[in-house]
């Protein structure tokens, strides 16, 4: 749950929302069905073409029907790209500029932190200003974009005050401040182990423990609009693509990029005495490849049924080897299952 809102941390302070309102809107239900195999989510400014880049990347790689969710407040799309099925949707609300319709931004913000990754549409002739300005309502929502979770162990005790540990040189934390932050977290007695050199915002993130690490993409737009020489600057800025949504330049680099980032994982399947199925790979995020995974994500029950699975691929030695539930999978593997 939320933590309590008085005792938000010190930097998120401006993003208390009226509580109350939330209750009142919650008959209008911001509900999007998890269908595919990811989700990624679009943040933009009105002006910056965010609904022209969704609808023309929609009406290129689309084979599903864009309009499949009617309960929607955000009309998605789906696109299919080397065999997965991710989902597209608009974000809006989240920033300052649509206060206006902050009634819908707590659902919306529930959303958002449940993407994959997060595409920040920017116009190319004044992206910074507004970088900043949507990068900051992510972060007040608990969302930090592409970084990874603090290196801090940490454990609340019942008794023993707090130990502070520090595997290595410390440049902002020590025992005191460490004490003062949990402090004001009413939190006397708990193991603090610090892996990495960390700051005291990370520590709190850590405490609160509802944040969300999603990876990011700035996406500029109109490049149309800008010299090559600006362009090749543009290009040298990490975790940016340079496109053209109206003219549909650049597409494929922006979903080569998507792909790089959102790590997915794909796995064919070969039924017995038949070639594998390369048309539609059963797609797993990198973070869960495990063979009982596979197996779960085609039907719960197979689990049960399990004795061992034959694999090819780069994931092991020899092509097929038996192999159990534990094995991790690697992209482009191909996995036949054998029940008991």
């Amino acid at each position: 749950g939320e933590p309590s809102v008085r005792h938000r941390c010190r930097r998120h302070r401006h993003h208390e929302h009226d509580v109350g309102q939330d209750r009142r809107d919650r008959g209008q239900g911001f509900d999007v069905a998890k269908t595919g195999d990811a989700r990624i989510g679009f943040v933009g400014f009105p002006s910056v073409g965010k609904s022209t880049l969704l609808s023309n990347l929609a009406g290129v790689y689309s084979e599903v029907a864009a309009y499949e969710f009617t309960t929607l407040t955000t009309v998605p799309g789906v696109i299919r790209y080397k065999g997965a099925k991710i989902q597209l949707l608009d974000l809006p609300g989240i920033i300052e500029g649509a206060k206006d319709g902050k009634s819908r931004g707590r659902q919306v913000i529930a959303v958002a932190r449940t993407c994959n990754l997060i595409l920040i549409v920017l116009d190319v002739l004044k992206p910074l200003g507004h970088k900043k300005i949507i990068e900051n309502e992510l972060e007040g929502f608990g969302i930090r974009l592409n970084s990874k979770p603090p290196n801090i162990g940490f454990k609340k005790k019942d008794k023993g005050g707090i130990n502070l540990t520090a595997t290595c040189p410390q440049s902002e934390l020590d025992t005191e401040t460490v004490r003062s932050i949990l402090a004001e977290y009413k939190i006397h007695n708990a193991d603090v182990t610090l892996r990495s050199d960390v700051t005291a915002d990370d520590l709190i993130d850590v405490v609160e423990g509802n944040r969300v690490y999603i990876p990011c993409i700035y996406v500029l737009n109109k490049i149309d609009q800008i010299s090559l020489e600006e362009l090749d600057i543009i290009y040298k800025v990490p975790h940016c693509v340079p496109i053209s949504a109206h003219h549909r330049w650049n597409f494929d680099d922006l979903l080569e990029k998507i792909w790089d980032y959102l790590k997915l994982v794909r796995i064919y399947t070969k039924p017995k005495g038949q070639l594998p199925d390369y048309s539609s790979p059963v797609v797993l995020p990198y973070s869960r490849t495990t063979v009982e995974d596979f197996c779960m994500k085609i039907h719960k029950n197979l689990i049960k049924e399990f004795k061992y699975a034959l694999v090819w691929g780069s994931s092991v030695k020899h092509n097929p080897q038996k192999v159990g539930k534990d094995h991790t999978l690697e992209d482009e593997d191909v996995i036949q299952i054998v029940k008991k």
